[in-house]
């Protein structure tokens, strides 16, 4: 489309969580000039980043202008409504499209409007129907309302039976499983785990996070008070320089402790919230999630989180004494669908292949605690490819420490290198 002329401007818009691998994948893969900005911080700087993208004309025919991308999360999108619609896209793109599945709400109703001002729309999800298949008219709005129309209760109505009490529960009419299938499927493409033939035994995914701007501010402070603390040793050492790396992993999991030992102070949300849509994605395909952490506070807010959703879980961490019976809940009970462990805790003799994704919330620098937490949903009776996500904040330690581990390198002795040639190990 976009060697035709077609497009010159598309807008992207995901799960805050996974921004950053639009960034990541055009780069690997785009074959053609492009110009791509994730836009996050305050709404200012968003605001500040979309008008600083512009936009080209076609008119020297010898040389086409580079394509221009804004990808930006669906909460934003409907804050800054305005601002994309006068930016004018040719083509939105709806990742993750199940995020727009209830048609009433804020996100929902702009991407509805913004796509009824765009020449072309994509919508890509693995879930188009995740619970009811009354979800699939608010993303079919925003793809093409001729398809099902732009009312929803016409469409309600025509397909559905309410049922329950207070007939508030929709019910595909049988009679109407046919005409709503045959559309569905009018626009849609469809490719199934079978038929991707080339997909591997296990897919490694880095889903990079941005630190809050205050947790931003408190991390770089400490970089400078850890490299200015190290210069001051008399002999740099593998321990003293994991020592200091130990306060930065903890802070970017969204915690700092002090040097008294006291509660650990919580300065963040970025990883939880990242977490919080990686759950959802889950249970929208009905699938069961493993996420393995470093430090107890964040074991903890993982699973006071899932506690407040109403999400059955269970857990292994230092002081759980009934390991067994944690394990047999999750790989039996279906109302257990989340497993967290503390990956110096629940690395060793258990089997999770109840699920196939295992999230890394936080890992150490034990490459042997690393390759055991893996292979605790890749093992015997594991029937899926499986999948390891990984959590890494943005510019600080996660990537120095994921980068090591993926490359079974030395963490340690890489960052004595780093320091002795004069560089900041923790930058």
């Amino acid at each position: 489309m976009y060697q035709a002329e077609h497009v010159r401007r598309v807008l992207i818009v995901a799960p805050l969580s996974i921004l950053g691998v639009w960034d990541e994948e055009f780069a690997k893969f785009a074959d053609f000039p492009y110009t791509l900005q994730v836009l996050e911080g305050s709404a200012a700087k968003k605001s500040a980043a979309l008008q600083a993208l512009g936009w080209y004309k076609f008119q020297d025919r010898d040389t086409q202008p580079p394509l221009t991308v804004a990808v930006v999360n669906y909460e934003s999108a409907w804050r800054m409504e305005k601002e994309l619609a006068a930016w004018k896209p040719d083509l939105i793109i709806a990742d993750e499209g199940h995020k727009i599945k209830t048609h009433n709400i804020a996100a929902s109703k702009a991407m509805h409007r913004l796509g009824a001002l765009a020449k072309y729309r994509l919508l890509l999800t693995g879930t188009v129907i995740t619970n009811r298949a009354i979800d699939v008219f608010s993303q079919y709005k925003y793809l093409d309302p001729h398809i099902f129309g732009s009312s929803f209760y016409s469409f309600r109505n025509r397909y559905f039976d309410m049922v329950g009490y207070g007939n508030h529960t929709p019910v595909l009419k049988k009679s109407m499983e046919p005409e709503l299938t045959e559309r569905l499927h009018s626009i849609a493409y469809r490719a199934t785990k079978s038929e991707c033939l080339d997909l591997p035994m296990t897919t490694d995914i880095v889903r990079t996070v941005t630190l809050e701007p205050a947790a931003a501010k408190v991390y770089r402070d400490l970089v400078k008070e850890s490299y200015a603390e190290l210069g001051n040793d008399r002999e740099v050492s593998a321990t003293n320089i994991l020592t200091r790396l130990l306060r930065l992993s903890q802070l970017t999991g969204g915690f700092i402790g002090d040097d008294a030992g006291g509660t650990p102070q919580n300065i963040g949300r970025a990883k939880l919230n990242a977490l919080s849509d990686i759950i959802e994605q889950a249970q929208n395909e009905g699938k069961k999630l493993v996420v393995i952490a470093r430090f107890v506070p964040e074991i903890k807010a993982i699973c006071s989180m899932l506690g407040k959703a109403g999400i059955g879980y269970s857990c292994i961490m230092g002081g759980v004494t009934d390991r067994d019976n944690q394990v047999s809940r999750f790989q039996t009970d279906p109302d257990c669908q989340v497993f967290v462990g503390q990956i110096a805790t629940a690395g060793l003799g258990i089997t999770l292949t109840a699920a196939s994704t295992l999230v890394f919330y936080s890992t150490d620098y034990s490459m042997s605690n690393h390759e055991q937490a893996r292979a605790r949903i890749h093992r015997v009776g594991q029937k899926e490819n499986c999948t390891y996500i990984y959590l890494a904040a943005k510019g600080t330690v996660d990537e120095k420490v994921l980068k090591a581990l993926q490359s079974k390198a030395d963490l340690a002795r890489t960052l004595v290198d780093d320091c002795r040639k004069g560089l900041n190990p923790y930058g």
